[in-house]
C-alpha cells in the first residue's frame, strides 16, 4: 500500500495535459526555428526533396532539404505524434516520450510527413485483425517507421509505371506494419531486454530477409551518403537552449530540487525501465536534459559534426532519458566507442563512428547491469559490428545501430552471465 501511495504522489501534482503541452511546445519550437533559418519558399522546396528523394541510410535531411525544411519536418512529426497520443488518451510515460523523440530525431534522418503513414496503417490493421484497440499498438506503430524507406523506395525509385510503384509501395509498407508487432514482441526474448532499440533489431532482421529476396531477383540497391557540415555553432546553441530548458522545467516541477535524479542512476536501464513510472515525470525530464547535453558534448569533444544524422542520435538519447538511459550507463558506451576509434582503422570523428557512439547507447543496460567495464566492452565491440551490418538490410532500416546492438547483446549476454556465474 505504501508503494501505491508513493506512485500516486509522484503523478498527482502534474496533470497529463501539462506534460503533453511541454512536449508539444518542443515540437512547435522546432517548427519556429526552421521558419527562422530559411524562407518559406526554401522550406517548401526542401520538404519536397525530403519527401521524394530516397530515404535510406545515410540521408541527412539537412543536407537534402536544408536546415529550415528539416526542422519543420521534425517539428510537424513531433506535433502529429503528440496529438495522436493525446487523441488515443495514452499516458505520458517513458515509452511514449522515447517514441516521440525517436520520431523527432529520425525526422532529420529518413522519416518524413509522407512516408511514416503506410506502416502505421499496417499496424492499425493488425490491431483491428486482433480485435484490439490501436492504443495498445501505437508505440510499436511509431517505432516501426524505421522501415519507412523500404516502402517509399518502391514508390519513388522502382523503374515501373506510377500505378505499379504506388501499389507495390503500399503493399510493402502495409505488410511491414502488419507483421512488426508480433515479430518485435518475439525478438525481445533474444537479447533479453539489453538492447533498448528492440524494434531496430527486429527491423534489421526483417530488412535483411526482405533485401536478400530483392537482390536475388536482380534489384539494384544504390548506396547513399549525405552528411552535412558547417552547422556546429547554430545547432549547438539550439540544443543547449532546448536541453537546458528541460532541466530548468523539471527542476521547478520537482519543487525546485533534483530529488529523484540520483535514484534514476541506480537502475540498469534494461527493458522495460520506465523512469517516469519509477521515479516521476520531473526527475525524468531533468535526466533527459542532462542526457541531451552530454550527447551534444560528446559530438563536439570528438570534433564531430552536428547535422541531421547526429541530431537523430542526440534526440534519441534525450528521449530515452525517460526510458532506460542515464549518464551512468551511457558514458561507458561512449568510452568503448572512442577506444575503438583510437585502435581500429577509422577515426573517432568519422561519421559512422560518431553514430556508433550516439546510437550505441542502445546497449547502455549492459553497463548498468553488469558494471562500467562491460559497458566499455559493449561499446568497443559495437563500433565494429555496426560498421558491417548496414549492407545486410541495404540501408532501409533507419535503426541500424539497433540491429547491430541486438547482435552484440545476443552475443555478449550469455558469455557475461556464464563467466560471472563461474566466478
Amino acid at each position: 500500500m505504501e508503494k501505491q501511495n508513493l506512485y500516486f504522489d509522484k503523478f498527482a501534482m502534474i496533470p497529463e495535459k501539462v506534460k503533453f503541452m511541454i512536449f508539444l511546445g518542443y515540437g512547435l519550437i522546432s517548427i519556429v526555428f526552421g521558419l527562422i533559418m530559411d524562407t518559406p519558399q526554401e522550406i517548401l522546396s526542401g520538404l519536397f526533396r525530403i519527401i521524394t528523394e530516397p530515404d535510406l541510410l545515410l540521408s541527412d535531411y539537412i543536407g537534402v532539404g536544408g536546415l529550415g525544411a528539416s526542422f519543420v519536418n521534425s517539428g510537424l512529426l513531433t506535433v502529429i505524434c503528440i496529438l495522436l497520443l493525446y487523441w488515443l488518451k495514452t499516458p505520458v510515460n517513458g515509452i511514449a516520450i522515447a517514441a516521440i523523440f525517436l520520431v523527432a530525431g529520425f525526422a532529420f534522418l529518413g522519416k518524413n510527413i509522407f512516408n511514416i503513414w503506410i506502416i502505421i496503417l499496417g499496424v492499425f490493421a493488425y490491431a483491428r485483425y486482433q480485435g484490439d484497440s490501436f492504443k495498445e499498438y501505437i508505440y510499436v506503430a511509431l517505432l516501426s517507421t524505421s522501415l519507412s524507406p523500404l516502402a517509399t523506395y518502391f514508390i519513388f525509385t522502382l523503374d515501373q509505371p506510377l500505378i505499379i510503384r504506388i501499389i507495390a509501395g503500399l503493399f510493402v509498407g502495409f505488410g511491414i506494419g502488419f507483421i512488426m508487432p508480433p515479430f518485435a514482441s518475439y525478438l525481445l526474448r533474444v537479447h533479453q531486454g539489453f538492447n533498448l532499440y528492440n524494434v531496430g533489431f527486429t527491423a534489421g532482421v526483417f530488412g535483411t530477409v526482405f533485401v536478400s529476396l530483392m537482390r536475388s531477383y536482380g534489384f539494384e540497391i544504390s548506396t547513399r551518403f549525405i552528411w552535412s557540415t558547417g552547422n556546429n555553432f547554430v545547432l549547438s546553441l539550439y540544443l543547449f537552449v532546448v536541453f537546458s530548458s528541460m532541466i530548468i522545467i523539471g527542476f521547478f516541477l520537482n519543487k525546485r530540487s533534483f530529488k529523484g535524479l540520483l535514484a534514476i542512476y541506480d537502475y540498469a536501464g534494461r527493458l522495460v525501465s520506465d523512469f517516469i513510472i519509477l521515479e516521476g515525470f520531473a526527475p525524468s525530464l531533468i535526466n533527459m536534459g542532462i542526457n541531451g547535453l552530454a550527447a551534444t558534448a560528446y559530438v563536439l569533444l570528438v570534433k564531430g559534426q552536428l547535422n541531421g544524422a547526429s541530431l537523430a542520435g542526440i534526440l534519441t538519447i534525450a528521449g530515452f532519458g525517460a526510458f532506460g538511459k542515464h549518464l551512468k550507463n551511457i558514458v561507458p558506451i561512449f568510452v568503448g566507442v572512442i577506444l575503438g576509434g583510437l585502435t581500429k582503422m577509422w577515426s573517432i570523428n568519422d561519421p559512422a563512428a560518431i553514430l556508433a557512439g550516439l546510437f550505441g547507447t542502445t546497449l547502455a543496460p549492459i553497463g548498468g547491469k553488469f558494471g562500467w567495464h562491460y559497458g566499455i566492452l559493449a561499446g568497443f565491440i559495437h563500433s565494429s559490428v555496426v560498421h558491417n551490418v548496414g549492407y545486410l538490410h541495404g540501408g532501409f532500416n533507419l535503426y541500424n545501430n539497433g540491429f547491430a546492438g541486438g547482435i552484440v547483446a545476443t552475443t555478449l549476454i550469455p558469455i557475461i552471465e556464464h563467466f560471472r556465474e563461474e566466478g
